[in-house]
């Protein structure tokens, strides 16, 4: 196995556990994050969004929190995977079946310089937001207002955890 798969692997089992400080032993000072809802840079935005899900998920829903990862893939400058997330949505409390595909770029230290994780946007909005993304999920209003609240909710956690600069 490649170091590089190896890091993807303990990168999603820390997370399977929350484990927040293992995660960001991934990252490169760096890193760079990219999905339908974060384009986050540097070590302290990507490593504080996991930290903030982590402390969410442990706050409002370590009861039903699962994830489950497989076709993991990596050579010396990329890799890949596949997860699935089940969760509950901490802004409206429901239920969340995400099915997410991982992208890594790797710099020679073996460390993630590059994540882009893909998702179908309006079925998750579906699920985590209720009517307003049934009807509205597939929409850019929609997609920028989860953006926008995403990103504020971020700034105020990064504000409150100085250790993390």
């Amino acid at each position: 196995m490649h170091p590089n798969q190896q890091t993807i692997e303990m990168f999603y089992g820390a997370f399977a556990r929350l484990d927040a400080d293992t995660m960001a032993r991934c990252y490169a000072p760096d890193a760079v994050f990219d999905d339908e809802v974060f384009a986050l840079r540097g070590k302290r935005e990507v490593t504080g969004m996991w930290r903030m899900l982590c402390e969410a998920m442990r706050a409002k829903g370590a009861d039903v929190w699962k994830l489950d990862y497989r076709d993991i893939r990596a050579d010396a400058t990329r890799g890949a995977a596949h997860w699935d997330a089940h969760y509950r949505f901490s802004a409206t409390g429901r239920i969340v079946d995400n099915s997410i595909d991982a992208n890594f770029e790797f710099n020679p230290a073996g460390q993630i310089a590059r994540h882009k994780d893909r998702f179908d946007f309006w079925r998750w909005s579906r699920q985590a937001l209720g009517a307003p993304g049934v009807l509205l999920g597939w929409t850019p209003v929609i997609r920028n207002k989860v953006r926008a609240q995403a990103a504020a909710n971020l700034s105020k956690f990064l504000e409150r955890q100085p250790q993390f600069k």
